[in-house]
Order: structure tokens, then C-alpha cells, then sequence
């Protein structure tokens, strides 16, 4: 067996096999949660052989091992223990059980949006597509027009069906009634909200318990088909325990159907799309603070979201500028704050000067290349707080350069180098993103070097 080593080390580390409850894995590490978290020895969960980093959060024990290699490690971890792996929806609900509230939200959108991701990325690649070809000097006849505008506007046109469908799986409920409801949201008998917003169409303004309710289509919303999601799967439930099943067939999807969608045009649609609409504008605000201090800001502290897990919210950001926009500023600046890090990682990782040590550090940084920061973050640049600024101060930098060049996506999902296809609508726009790059990268990589005996010391001292 080809980890066998390494399965050894994990077993070792987290109190035996006996002490393993549930185990899953992701993109880059596997995550084990136990019956009894004392039983865990910290250091040589640190020292797993082909391990790139270990931390502890939300209630599991994750061991970074990077993308591929994460695979084999589970197969082989999963083979070696004669453990089945639990379903998928155990490891969740213990996962939840663990976390705080504040994590469950952000776990919950993440598992609603993360399945739409291909399809977005997808969209935002044809938008850069189209703007290359623009570029180059192609002329488009209507026909092919037509063509491209359905390739790149349908998925944000039909935005809240995609997130009404997401949302009623992960709550539970009938995925096919949420897509019917999302339907309902972006019907063409409701005004279509950009055209109201363009002042092209008035939204229908209906009297409802004394109030003088606005009626508009939901197109590129995502809160309250999030909200929608969520009414369908609860009442759907509730039904289902005292409607006969002789007539549930019948009931339950009839009034699922009806209640979910008479609130959300009357009561609960209009409360959520206005807040979505105020969170929105706030943080696009925020972001465009005088002087670009907004731009520097979220360079340099995007990354340390990602320690903490909290940087699935911003895909819901993400998806509302696009929607609203259709250019989406934060992929920029991710990559800028990823580039800052990847900068202080490599830097840090020529000052060590055991070689594993070194070979190591580039092989936990290589990932970020392709928008995976985890083991660079909980391999290398955690180990010195002076690496993490480091890093930070490169994000700052390369937020400057991307406020300078009032840079922004065509799309989402992807960043560094597979991003560099979202900024294919001009030549100008791809060497700018570079740039952002360069300039984040140096920024860190000089920073770690100006501090090298401080942090070298620290380093070849672990």
C-alpha cells in the first residue's frame, strides 16, 4: 500500500482507529472527525508523513495533502481501516454539529452554491470569449449575436432557478417544485427587474393587507430564491405529516407550490430583495472607498477568510455583482491576496535550509497556482506571523494595482492562472491581471526576504 506510512501516522495521531467516528475529503485534505478530540496528539498530527499541514476546525481534523494526492489517501485510508465511509449526509450532520451558527450559514450557502460554480465559470469564460473575438476585430451577423448573448445571459436570466433548485435539495424538499418556483420568480408576466431598474418597465404595484406592494420579476436574485428553497422543502415537510398519503400526491405538491410562491411575490420577495439590494450596494461601497483604500484593504485580508472558512460568502457577493454588473471586482483581488501569499511562501520556503523542509514548502504552495491556498496557508505561512503579513502586504499591493487599473472578471469560480480566462475580452485586461499577479507576488517575496534572519531563524528552529 502506497500511504501506508502516512494512514500509520493519522492513526497514530488522532488516538487509533477506535477513536475515528466519520471521515470525508475534499479538494485538498482529509477530514476525520472523532469520537474523543483529547486523545489527539497536535504534534505528531503535525508531522504525518506526506502531510502538508494539519489544523483542526469546525469540529474536524484535516490533514492537508493537496489535489490528486488527497485521493489516494482516502482510498487507501478507507481500504487499510475496513471502515465503509459513512454517507455523505451523516458526515454533514455531524459536521454541522460542530459548528457554530455563524458556520452553519456560511456552510449552508456554500453547499447551495458551490454546485452552481461550473455553470458560472462556464458563462463567464464565453463573456470573456466573446469580448476577445471583439478584440481581434470579428464582426458578428445577428444571427451569431443571438447565439452568444443566449450562451452568456441565460444562466444569470435564470439565475433564482438554478439557486431555487440548489437550495430545495440541500433543504430537503422536492428539487423539481424548487425549479418550478424559480420559473414562477422570472416569469415573463412579471416586469423584468433590469428593465424596471433601466427605467424601461414599471413594476405592477399591487394593494395588499393596506400596503402598496411593487411587483417586479426576480431575475439575478439570489436571496430570496435562497429564501424560496428553503419555504418549499419546510412546508413540504410539515405537510407530509398530516396529509393522507392516499392524496399526497395530489396536496402536497399543490399547496408547496402555492404558499411558497403567494409569499414570495406578496410578503417574503420584496423584504429579502431589498435587503439583498442594500447588502449589495453597503459592500460595493466598502469596496470603493476613496483612494482605492477598499481594494488595498480586501487584498490583503481576503486569505485570512479562508482560514477561518468564511470565504464561501463571498461567491454570494460574486453572483450579485455579475447579476447586477456583469463584472465581478473580487476575483481580482483574490488572486491579488493569493499572490501576496504565494509570494511570502515561496520566499520563506529558500530561507529553510533542511531540504525536505524546503521541498515541501513549494509543494504545499504549488496548489495556489490553480486558486487552492489551504496548504499554503496552514503549511507555511501560519508557522510565522511575520510570513502571514508578509503576504498581506503583497495582497495590499496588488489590490492598489487592481484599483489603478479598475480591473474586474467576466465571471467567477476560478482564479490565478486558470483565471487569466476571465480577462481574455482584451489584451490590455489579461497583461493587467499579470501584473496584479507580479506585483502582489514580488511585494510578498521581498517582504519575507527583508526579515529573512528573524524568520529563518524561526523556521529552521521548527
Amino acid at each position: 500500500m502506497k500511504n501506508e506510512q502516512t494512514i500509520k501516522d493519522i492513526l497514530d495521531a488522532v488516538g487509533g482507529q477506535d477513536n475515528v467516528k466519520n471521515f470525508e475529503h475534499c479538494a485538498t485534505r482529509l477530514r476525520i472527525i472523532l469520537k474523543d478530540n483529547s486523545k489527539v496528539s497536535k504534534e505528531k498530527a503535525e508531522a504525518v508523513t506526506g502531510s502538508k499541514g494539519y489544523f483542526f476546525n469546525t469540529g474536524q481534523h484535516q490533514f492537508i495533502f493537496g489535489t490528486g494526492k488527497v485521493n489516494e489517501v482516502y482510498d487507501e485510508f478507507k481500504k487499510y481501516t475496513k471502515m465503509d465511509e459513512s454517507a455523505d449526509t451523516a458526515f454533514k450532520e455531524d459536521v454541522y454539529s460542530n459548528m457554530t451558527p455563524v458556520q452553519r450559514v456560511v456552510r449552508t450557502l456554500a453547499d447551495i452554491l458551490i454546485p452552481l460554480i461550473p455553470a458560472l465559470v462556464t458563462t463567464g469564460l464565453l463573456m470573456g470569449l466573446r469580448g476577445l473575438l471583439v478584440e481581434l476585430g470579428v464582426e458578428f451577423s445577428p444571427f451569431m449575436l443571438s447565439m452568444f448573448q443566449m450562451l452568456t445571459d441565460t444562466a444569470f436570466a435564470f439565475l433564482p432557478v438554478l439557486i431555487a433548485y440548489s437550495a430545495t435539495r440541500k433543504f430537503g424538499g422536492n428539487p423539481i417544485i424548487g425549479i418550478v418556483v424559480g420559473l414562477m420568480m422570472v416569469s415573463p408576466n412579471l416586469p423584468n427587474a433590469w428593465a424596471v431598474a433601466g427605467g424601461s418597465a414599471e413594476a405592477i404595484n399591487v394593494s395588499f393587507l393596506g400596503l402598496n406592494i411593487p411587483i417586479v420579476g426576480y431575475q439575478g436574485s439570489i436571496i430570496p430564491a435562497i429564501v424560496a428553497g428553503y419555504l418549499i422543502s419546510r412546508i413540504e415537510k410539515e405537510l407530509r405529516k398530516v396529509v393522507p398519503q392516499i392524496i399526497d400526491l395530489l396536496v402536497t405538491p399543490f399547496v408547496t407550490l402555492t404558499v411558497t410562491i403567494f409569499l414570495m411575490l406578496f410578503i417574503l420577495g420584496p423584504i429579502t430583495h431589498t435587503f439583498e439590494i442594500a447588502v449589495s450596494d453597503f459592500i460595493v461601497m466598502l469596496i470603493n472607498a476613496p483612494l482605492g483604500i477598499g481594494y488595498i484593504i480586501f487584498g490583503a485580508l481576503q486569505q485570512l477568510l479562508v482560514i477561518t472558512g468564511l470565504h464561501h460568502t463571498l461567491s454570494i457577493i460574486e453572483l450579485q455583482l455579475l447579476a447586477d454588473t456583469g463584472e465581478n471586482v473580487l476575483n481580482p483581488l483574490i488572486t491579488a491576496s493569493m499572490a501576496g501569499q504565494l509570494g511570502a511562501a515561496i520566499s520563506a520556503a529558500l530561507l529553510m535550509n533542511v531540504k525536505l523542509k524546503r521541498t515541501n514548502a513549494i509543494s504545499s504552495s504549488t496548489s495556489t497556482l490553480f486558486g487552492i491556498t489551504e496548504p499554503l496557508l496552514f503549511g507555511v505561512n501560519l508557522r510565522s506571523l511575520r510570513i502571514l503579513v508578509s503576504g498581506m502586504l503583497g495582497g495590499a499591493v496588488g489590490g492598489l494595482l487592481t484599483y489603478i487599473f479598475s480591473l474586474s472578471a467576466t465571471g467567477m469560480g476560478i482564479t490565478f492562472i486558470p483565471g487569466l480566462l476571465l480577462y481574455t475580452s482584451s489584451f490590455a485586461s489579461m497583461i493587467q491581471y499579470l501584473i496584479v499577479i507580479a506585483g502582489a507576488f514580488v511585494t510578498g517575496f521581498i517582504a519575507v526576504r527583508v526579515q529573512s534572519n528573524k524568520i529563518s531563524e524561526q523556521l529552521n528552529l521548527d
